[in-house]
């Protein structure tokens, strides 16, 4: 897998509009995805420290969890690493 492009992520989240978490409600996103990660950890899906960086990112933006997925696949070319144009 090829290193993800966390500069060119952050700016494109910096472009989006969408409505940001406050601090304490990042402050408990941390936890949630702590404790996915976590249970990816235990069925043996380890996230790799890129995967970490991405998402430890998107919650310094304010993303909330439940619309990171469709950040990400809304934002890399199906069958790529590389974030579309």
């Amino acid at each position: 897998m090829t290193q993800i492009d966390l500069d060119m992520l952050r700016e494109r989240i910096r472009s989006m509009d969408f409505q940001r978490g406050t601090p304490d409600q990042v402050a408990l996103w941390r936890e949630d995805v702590a404790e996915a990660r976590a249970n990816l950890v235990i069925e043996d899906m380890t996230p790799t420290g890129d995967e970490d960086a991405m998402f430890a990112m998107m919650l310094d933006e304010g993303v909330p969890p439940s619309l990171m997925p469709s950040i990400i696949l809304g934002l890399y070319k199906p069958g790529t690493h590389q974030i579309a144009a």
